[in-house]
């Protein structure tokens, strides 16, 4: 079982208490419990389709929202929250603790449809859906999924910060703009099913508006199985560079995670966060180009090597300039190794001159260098690191980026991937062993 801090099990146990609060006056409620019984089982077949191999991969606004908040606009608020239980703790779940994880899933609907059935009823939703008035009917339903979104982001945002222990200021950030969009869609389709469901048509008729929705989120599903496709790409790429340098297994992907934490740390949006990850893991990329003995060469190398050594971002640029979803991890690739100063290369790019993406690399590329046993190196403790790179700050590395580095690491450590060379020689250096000649030394 993945392992999961006290404060996130607290947090999880407050937010379920909270959904037991609100479904507690079911026994008194005077509801049309078939409509229940067929919306939960409704919800509860879309999420196991979710999984299924026509589609393979779940939406991330939720899976049928539109059947949750049809109950919202039908039913009294503890029966709408209802709706969301059985198939959320049915729900096909990919990482552990599972039984943890399903019912975070469960309080969370229970209390976000709760919600949006509260908002809707107040503001007399229920009696303009009754009388199918859809243009008195968009207010409410506008309402109530705001507070639906709302609900979610704020459940979503305790548990990053409980769980993930992701800084407050940012742990809510973004959250509601993101997901507000495709809930209204959403939000939409649950209304349209609430009204036909009253109409003469009949439940039958509601049933034809999930049609819509399953054909776009289909294609949705699509979308992102191309974008794995495109990271399993990424992934063979690096592993033939680990292949080909194994002293450096590995190094690519904590790159990538140390730039992430940068990312982060100076409040990027996700979508960036993921392009910097890329840029981090791609940024070696070029070695594939560089002879096999020069990688593996025990020693100083000479002059002559070391220019060969030094075309690898540019051999690596090569490689990944065609690929148009890396946006400017490309340029990550091909400038990671220029200094502000302008001793670096291949360019020798000054300051500003040096794209944003390439001195966030820079950074994570050096920590990870000096923290790492190499063929001609040993590793440096994580502290030593971070002095280095802060000693080095204005003239190879950008403070800003040196700044966001340390603030992370500070707070939430440093928890690289084990890879093949931690086997085979200790990661900390024992007291006054020799470490690399400068800083943030690395081929």
């Amino acid at each position: 079982m993945e392992a999961v801090s006290t404060r996130a099990r607290v947090y999880v146990a407050c937010v379920t208490v909270a959904a037991l609060f609100c479904l507690l006056p079911l026994p008194g409620i005077r509801t049309p419990w078939w409509v229940v019984a067929l919306l939960a089982a409704l919800y509860a077949g879309c999420e196991r389709a979710a999984r299924s191999r026509f589609v393979g991969i779940s939406h991330p606004a939720g899976t049928f929202y539109p059947v949750l908040l049809a109950g919202a606009f039908l039913l009294p608020a503890p029966a709408a929250a209802l709706v969301a239980v059985p198939g959320a703790l049915l729900s096909h779940v990919g990482q552990r603790p599972v039984a943890l994880r399903r019912i975070w899933r469960a309080a969370q609907l229970v209390l976000g449809v709760w919600a949006a059935a509260r908002v809707h009823w107040m503001l007399g939703g229920r009696d303009a859906v009754v009388a199918g008035d859809v243009p008195y009917a968009l207010g409410p339903a506008g309402a109530a999924v705001l507070a639906f979104c709302l609900v979610l982001a704020l459940l979503d945002g305790g548990i990053l910060a409980a769980a993930e222990r992701v800084p407050v200021r940012r742990a809510w950030r973004g959250l509601v703009a993101r997901s507000l969009a495709p809930i209204a869609v959403h939000g939409l389709a649950g209304l349209m099913m609430a009204v036909l469901w009253r109409s003469p048509y009949g439940p039958v008729a509601a049933l034809l508006v999930l049609l819509p929705m399953c054909v776009s989120w289909w294609a949705f599903a699509q979308y992102h199985r191309e974008r794995a496709a495109h990271q399993a790409t990424i992934r063979a790429l690096v592993q033939a560079v680990d292949i080909k340098d194994g002293y450096t297994r590995g190094h690519s992907e904590r790159v990538g995670q140390a730039s992430m934490m940068i990312a982060r740390e100076l409040g990027m949006d996700d979508e960036r966060v993921e392009v910097l990850r890329f840029a981090g893991i791609l940024h070696d990329v070029g070695k594939l180009g560089v002879p096999t003995r020069l990688l593996r060469k025990n020693g100083p190398l000479t002059p002559e090597e070391r220019r060969v050594i030094e075309l690898h971002p540019e051999y690596g640029h090569e490689m990944v300039r065609g690929i148009g979803f890396l946006g400017e991890a490309r340029a990550a690739v091909l400038h990671h190794h220029e200094r502000l100063d302008g001793s670096g290369y291949p360019y020798g790019l000054v300051g500003r001159q040096i794209p944003e993406s390439a001195r966030v690399v820079a950074v994570a590329d050096a920590f990870d260098a000096m923290t790492s046993t190499r063929s001609y190196s040993r590793a440096r403790p994580v502290a030593v690191a971070l002095e280095e790179l802060e000693r080095c700050a204005g003239s190879h590395f950008d403070p800003v980026m040196v700044a966001a580095l340390v603030e992370a690491v500070r707070r939430t450590g440093w928890h690289p991937a084990v890879t093949a060379d931690d086997a085979r020689t200790p990661r900390v250096p024992p007291p006054g062993a020799p470490v690399s000649s400068r800083p943030g030394a690395h081929r």
